[in-house]
């Protein structure tokens, strides 16, 4: 086989004042025209850092150290910064982990295509324009040209990981390095993204090196998988072999932590590591502890009542109301969370799940219908005393854990910010203790308040926004995607925390997810939603093994399978 990329025992390294981090020791891999190499690992396995060092993208001190990358024959190490411009984008495409931080808030997301289209391509003016909105609907996003002049925080999460694959694609390049780029989307439009990337590799000998946390995503798409630990490659070979019967302990510990997708577990498996500095969860005694103060408010009838809700959003103004352009988010959705319940919402980005919750959270005000917390109605008078006594029994865990914690502040900060907005401590001194104690009991420690978010990883990150949620005792957590920036592993003890923590304070969780097999693990019922209307609500199991609307059974047929997973000696 031909190889369009070949990189020859890599080094990659990371000056600090306190000696030198070696990223990546070694590292060998090979692509080839119209193939799929998988490259898998935890989170600081080195996995992004060679991605980033083959188009010259490390973030500064970092370098490459030893070894050789090698292009179509050509050398990368130690071309010029010019050189490597005109080879991003026109011959290698990227499509990076985080669509939030890799769009240009100031920039709507047409401005964005046809720049890239323009630097890359010999189109200008209307055939720029006409060249997005065709790699807009080939991404999956409809009402393509409309959509040309949103920003990209008018999109879901998923429809901006679909813009950053449109961009990667604007160049027409021979390699796309894909790092975690089904990591916001749902199965359905998952498996689109991954059609069509297997249909570029046939139709254009297009190689692609896929970064992802997603076992079933490799296991459907690859054709070789590159494992990686601790910036070494531990295990590579064809994915039936690496898959089916992993030899590397560590590999079969990574396959074991993927959720079941054929039947429910108390707990998921987790990888045997220890995620930066993170302790075991420590139960602590509800009735004495601050945590626990909430208690005597509970009650045995719903926590959340949604009835005939509707919601609206502009996407084109005018002066004149019947010229106006409007999105129905939300459609007449009616349901209720029983107090101690975890209720999932599933379906297809741009579906309105992620509406409802913010509407119930009070970020988003309906147009219609009505929204009860504990019994208290929130909608008709949000500003009431009574309604925002009942918004506080609410807290949110948003999906991406990079952009949901601010980055100036210290974590003390951050997760004190609740209690001093509520006053629930009696002074400083109070709250530094409680901060201090939440997170000891979400596993990273009283050392962690005095740092910055960018100190710690992913998941540890996520950790942080727990331990902000529970700062104003709630009663319900809304968990809006919570783990999908996160690999297997890490994703295994954040839901596992969230199981324990749900055990321990009677919590009530409204959980949001694109991943059936995580939701079939955490829900005890599931409502199925498309096109801002209700599909279905059943019992978890009920809906698994007996869905009776024809898109639920949609959904399911697209997760990826894990048959070769049922061959892993694990």
């Amino acid at each position: 086989m031909t190889e369009l990329l070949k990189t020859n025992d890599l080094d990659v390294e990371f000056p600090t004042r306190r000696g030198t981090v070696r990223a990546a020791r070694s590292v060998s891999l090979a692509v080839g025209p119209g193939e799929v190499v998988g490259l898998v690992g935890e989170s600081g396995a080195g996995k992004s850092t060679i991605g980033n060092a083959i188009i010259d993208l490390l973030e500064a001190p970092g370098r490459v150290s030893a070894g050789s990358i090698l292009f179509e024959g050509e050398e990368l190490c130690g071309r010029s910064e010019s050189e490597m411009r005109s080879i991003r984008g026109d011959r290698i495409g990227m499509i990076f982990q985080d669509p939030q931080t890799s769009l240009n808030p100031l920039m709507t997301i047409g401005a964005q295509l046809i720049e890239t289209i323009e630097k890359t391509c010999d189109l200008r003016g209307s055939s720029a324009k006409t060249r997005a909105v065709e790699l807009l609907e080939q991404v999956g996003i409809t009402e393509a040209l409309p959509r040309l002049a949103a920003y990209p925080h008018q999109f879901s999460g998923g429809m901006r990981q679909r813009v950053v694959i449109a961009l990667a694609l604007a160049g027409d390049p021979d390699l796309i390095i894909a790092d975690e780029p089904t990591t916001a989307l749902d199965v359905s439009i998952q498996a689109q993204i991954l059609d069509l990337l297997k249909r570029l590799c046939r139709e254009r000998d297009l190689g692609v090196i896929i970064v992802t946390h997603d076992i079933g995503v490799v296991a459907s798409i690859a054709d070789r998988v590159v494992v990686m630990y601790r910036g070494e490659v531990v295990e590579t070979g064809d994915v039936a072999q690496v898959l089916g019967a992993p030899r590397h302990e560590y590999t079969k510990s990574l396959i074991a932590a993927v959720p079941r997708a054929d039947g429910k577990l108390d707990r998921f498996s987790s990888v045997d590591y220890i995620e930066g500095n993170v302790e075991p969860f420590q139960r602590i005694d509800i009735q004495t502890h601050w945590l626990g103060q909430a208690q005597h408010e509970r009650t045995s009838g719903n926590a959340i009542e949604v009835e005939k809700l509707e919601l609206s959003f502009v996407l084109q103004k005018a002066i004149i109301k019947r010229n106006r352009k409007l999105v129905r988010a939300v459609a007449d959705v009616s349901f209720e969370v029983k107090e101690g319940e975890t209720f999932g919402l599933v379906g297809e980005s741009g579906s309105g799940k992620s509406t409802v919750a913010r509407l119930i959270a009070g970020l988003h005000r309906p147009d219609a219908g009505v929204i009860r917390v504990n019994g208290q109605d929130v909608s008709s008078s949000p500003r009431s005393g009574a309604a925002r006594d009942a918004r506080r029994a609410v807290q949110m865990i948003f999906q991406d854990p990079y952009s949901s914690l601010n980055a100036r502040m210290r974590v003390i900060d951050i997760v004190a910010e609740p209690i001093r907005f509520y006053r629930t401590a009696s002074n400083e001194a109070e709250t530094r203790k409680i901060v201090g104690e939440l997170l000891d009991h979400v596993g990273l420690g009283a050392q962690a308040s005095l740092r910055y978010p960018h100190e710690f990883s992913g998941g540890q990150r996520q950790r942080i926004s727990i331990a902000r949620a529970l700062a104003s005792r709630p009663r319900i957590l809304i968990c809006d995607e919570p783990t999908s920036a996160l690999d297997v592993s890490v994703q295994a003890t954040i839901l596992n925390l969230l199981k324990d923590l749900q055990q321990e304070l009677g919590l009530t969780m409204l959980f949001i997810s694109h991943d059936l097999p995580v939701v079939r693990q955490m829900c005890d019922r599931i409502a199925v939603m498309r096109h801002g209307s209700l599909c279905e609500v059943a019992d978890a199991e009920t809906l698994f093994s007996d869905p009776q609307h024809e898109y639920s059974r949609h959904l399911l047929d697209l997760m990826p399978r894990m048959d070769l997973l049922g061959k892993a000696e694990v």
